[in-house]
């Protein structure tokens, strides 16, 4: 099987014919890249989709923190250590342009 299946009819047309669009060798080596470009994009969507699932799990996690905060004084989430730290995750967790 061909690594360049889109460009390998133009390979086998005569040089004089008016339907060649342009030379085969040139044609391939412009298929190959655009299809490790596909390949490269196909990888990264993957990643992608892999990190957007890691934060929404960490988000979670850092949800279930904020709630359950205290700094063992008792203060159950009311002093300001507290207070603080539960403002800075809120601030963390914000949308960022």
């Amino acid at each position: 099987m061909s690594d360049t299946p889109r460009t390998d009819a133009e390979a086998f047309l005569p040089h004089d014919s008016k339907y060649r669009v342009c030379d085969a060798d040139f044609a391939r080596q412009l298929e190959r890249e655009l299809n490790r470009a596909c390949e490269m994009y196909r990888k990264l969507d993957i990643h992608t989709l892999d990190l957007v699932d890691r934060i929404i799990r960490l988000e979670a996690a850092g949800d279930v923190v904020e709630k359950k905060l205290g700094c063992g004084c008792g203060c159950y989430g009311l002093c300001k250590v507290c207070q603080r730290a539960s403002e800075n995750w809120l601030k963390a967790k914000e949308d960022k342009p």
